[in-house]
C-alpha cells in the first residue's frame, strides 16, 4: 500500500500538533506549581490533544504557519480549560502569570515553526524518494514471460488438502 507525501505529512503534522499541545499544557502546569495532572484532568487533556492532532491532519491549510499557529494557540486555550474543568488549579494562583503567557506563545510559536517546516521537509523528502524509486524501477522492456503450471509434481497445498480429507464415511449399519 502506498500513500502520497501528502497524506503522511499531514499525519506526522497532526501527531506533532497533539503532542505538543499536551505536553505544553502539562509543562506549563507543572511549571506554575500544580503537580502533573491525574485522573479526569489526564482523559481531558488527551481528547483535547486527540482534537488538535486530529484537526491539524485532516485541515489541509494547517500546513500554513499561521493557521497551524491559531491551532496551537486554540489548544493550548483548550487545554488549559479543560484542566481547570478537571480541579487542576495553578497552585494557589487563580490568574495566569505573565511569564507563563510569553512562555507558552514562544512555545507554541516555536513549535507551530518547527511543525511547518517538518511537514515541508516531509513532503520534499517524499517527492524526491518517488521520483528515484520511480528511477530506479523502470519497466523493462521486451516480451512478455508466460508462466506454464505444467509441471510433474503436485503442489504442496493440493498434498496437504488431499491428506487432510477423511475417505471414512459413516458405520454400515447407520446407512440401512
Amino acid at each position: 500500500m502506498t500513500t502520497e507525501p501528502s497524506s503522511a505529512a499531514a499525519r506526522l503534522r497532526g501527531m506533532a500538533a497533539g503532542l505538543l499541545t499536551a505536553a505544553l499544557a502539562v509543562a506549563a502546569h507543572g511549571v506554575a506549581g500544580s503537580g502533573a495532572p491525574t485522573g479526569t484532568a489526564v482523559v481531558l487533556l488527551a481528547v483535547s490533544a486527540a482534537t488538535v492532532g486530529g484537526l491539524a491532519a485532516t485541515i489541509t491549510r494547517t500546513a500554513d504557519v499561521r493557521v497551524l499557529l491559531g491551532l496551537l494557540t486554540a489548544g493550548q486555550f483548550v487545554g488549559h480549560l479543560m484542566l481547570s474543568v478537571a480541579g487542576h488549579s495553578h497552585g494557589g494562583s487563580t490568574s495566569p502569570d505573565p511569564a507563563m503567557l510569553v512562555a507558552h506563545g514562544s512555545a507554541v510559536a516555536a513549535g507551530a515553526f518547527l511543525i511547518a517546516a517538518g511537514d515541508r521537509l516531509c513532503r520534499a523528502v517524499s517527492r524526491a524518494v518517488q521520483v528515484a524509486g520511480r528511477a530506479i524501477a523502470s519497466p523493462v522492456g521486451g516480451r512478455p514471460m508466460a508462466v506454464t503450471a505444467g509441471a510433474d509434481q503436485p503442489l504442496r497445498s493440493a498434498l496437504l488438502l488431499a491428506a487432510s480429507v477423511s475417505h471414512r464415511g459413516p458405520p454400515v449399519g447407520c446407512a440401512r
